[in-house]
């Protein structure tokens, strides 16, 4: 869940989402490093199971153009994993696009698409519920968190 005010006027970099939550600990080849974001396991798996995810994105409030949209560099995702030096050339490529939104709207778009944030230029709330999908099991004992 995303909540930005007036208060809370954050911006993103251009990134790739990266890793996923899973129930517990379990040394996985191929799987790492292992983090905790607000008291969630996350851990970083190999890209292919990223390139078989789907986030959707409820929007609870209005996301006009002043309200720091999603930007989104379409078709991305088919890139692979992107580093950190390649961003700037791929965005100039794929080209870019805000996602405006009324509240209701419910966006989807392949997981590890490059996106970013502004800062809002007029900045109301925008909260957002992000949730990500994967139909696939996880290797051996690694289970998804929420399953």
């Amino acid at each position: 869940m995303f909540d930005k005010t007036d208060r809370t006027n954050w911006s993103l970099a251009w990134h790739q989402d990266r890793t996923i939550c899973v129930k517990r600990k379990v040394k996985t080849e191929g799987f790492g490093p292992w983090t905790i974001k607000q008291g969630i396991l996350h851990v970083a798996p190999p890209f292919e199971v990223l390139a078989h995810m789907v986030t959707l994105r409820v929007h609870l409030d209005d996301v006009p153009a002043t309200n720091a949209p999603l930007l989104i560099a379409p078709g991305s995702h088919k890139r692979g994993r992107i580093t950190v030096h390649e961003i700037d050339e791929i965005v100039r490529n794929c080209g870019m696009q805000a996602c405006l939104a009324e509240a209701g709207d419910v966006w989807s778009y392949a997981t590890p698409i490059l996106h970013a944030s502004s800062a809002a230029i007029i900045p109301t709330r925008r909260r957002v519920l992000q949730v990500d999908y994967n139909a696939k099991q996880l290797p051996g004992e690694l289970e998804w968190l929420g399953v």
